[in-house]
């Protein structure tokens, strides 16, 4: 007898009536119609079954610290740095994982159940990193954290940087960091690249960098990026994270260095919420909207992501851990409205991002894990159009989280009086 036998649910890739079938943890078979016995059975009514959502670029340790110790008033990536490190000596370990924890709950909630969340390791302290070392380990049934050793404040500017870095590693953090653009020249950020990826390539750790989260389009940390994961041989271990400045970039300059990350392997996360409300900032009119080129570089054949990047932190006051609000965004800001563009936002959210984190057993396939969210959308593009209710989640087929169908109980003259909206209006 299987544990878990979902009916009638429409697929990502636009297959209907599927049936999944759930045998300790993990997808068994998939096939239109199929009959079983199950302990539990759930006839999805022809939603949206998707592999649950991922972010892989977050910041964990500084969420849910809007105001502390007060607001990001102009705005900016600069403000928003300075007032974290405002804030770094009023931290105290049991707040960062209360607030860390309340955010998990958010995300589980909402179908989200793999972050990769960059830490701080610039404090010699260390309480970042052993703060949500400690989330992690809580988290750990219902939710994959992945963290990555982030020199906030630069690994070469930093005093000691490297060896606090080197030392969260030591501690359990799974990912190398870096900020090759907040180093003091072009040249120390080009060192910093270079010598974390040494490092990543002598512990056999993934490399994620915040490179060029800047509208200077003489910022090219990411072309570095790429030489060294080709030089170390690190090809699909290495991601690029914002890289903002390939927006104000010349064309003929960009022709070079997409198909150079193409070759090398190396993935980007763009992050829409935040890219659009950091960049452009110093711009009178017209102002840049300052995320990457993501439809440019998918059809270069680069692995593109979208990450939530900020929930109500120094850098941003708004979120809720919705990676169906960050697609949502990602469309509009890079002009992704057609039906393969919209989709693609999707799969930014889904399995791209998962491509990213590396993630073992992700996808809606028979042997892997049975880890899905149940969207009451008809498809991809209604999902991020409506931001569609989280029906279901489930992780390796325990239900996490649930939640009734949204209707409307409006009743109007000569109308049904309740709302079905995911209801297709008729043509004309």
């Amino acid at each position: 007898m299987l544990d878990l036998l979902i009916t009638n649910a429409t697929l990502p890739d636009g297959r209907s009536a599927m049936s999944i079938a759930v045998q300790g943890g993990k997808i068994t078979e998939i096939k239109p119609g199929l009959q079983a016995q199950a302990h539990e059975t759930v006839d999805a009514g022809g939603c949206l079954l998707a592999p649950h959502f991922c972010d892989p670029h977050f910041h964990m340790d500084a969420t849910l610290s809007y105001g502390l110790p007060r607001v990001n008033e102009s705005g900016t990536l600069l403000e928003g740095i300075a007032l974290w490190g405002e804030l770094k000596p009023m931290l105290k370990a049991e707040d960062m994982i209360s607030r860390a924890l309340a955010y998990c709950d958010w995300a589980v909630a909402r179908g989200l159940l793999a972050i990769r969340s960059h830490v701080d390791t610039s404090d010699p302290s260390m309480l970042p990193v052993e703060a949500m070392l400690e989330v992690k380990k809580r988290v750990a049934g219902y939710l994959d954290l992945q963290l990555v050793a982030f020199p906030q404040d630069g690994v070469l500017r930093t005093q000691g940087g490297l060896d606090n870095l080197k030392r969260a590693l030591d501690l359990g953090v799974d990912v190398v960091g870096g900020i090759p653009h907040f180093e003091r020249t072009m040249a120390q950020g080009a060192e910093s690249v270079k010598l974390l990826c040494e490092l990543a390539a002598e512990r056999g750790k993934l490399v994620d960098m915040h490179c060029d989260e800047t509208d200077d389009p003489l910022s090219r940390h990411i072309e570095t990026l790429a030489f060294e994961a080709q030089r170390l041989g690190l090809q699909g271990r290495v991601n690029g994270s914002h890289c903002t400045s390939m927006h104000s970039m010349d064309n003929y300059y960009v022709s070079k260095l997409i198909p150079l990350i193409a070759e090398s392997g190396v993935s980007v996360v763009a992050n829409p919420l935040i890219n659009i409300t950091l960049q452009g900032r110093h711009d009178t009119y017209p102002k840049r909207r300052g995320m990457t080129r993501v439809p440019e570089l998918m059809a270069a054949g680069v692995n593109v992501a979208f990450g939530h990047d900020c929930v109500m932190d120094p850098w941003y006051g708004m979120g809720s851990g919705d990676m169906l609000e960050v697609a949502h965004m990602g469309l509009h800001v890079g002009q992704m409205t057609s039906q393969k563009g919209i989709r693609a936002c999707f799969e930014a959210v889904t399995t791209h991002a998962s491509k990213v984190m590396h993630l073992p057993g992700y996808g809606l396939e028979a042997g892997k894990d049975a880890s899905f969210v149940l969207l009451q959308a008809t498809d991809a593009i209604e999902a991020i159009r409506l931001r569609a209710h989280r029906l279901k989640v489930w992780r390796q087929g325990r239900l996490l989280a649930q939640a009734p169908r949204a209707e409307s109980a409006l009743s109007l003259p000569g109308r049904a009086t309740s709302v079905d909206f995911t209801r297709r209006a008729a043509p004309g």
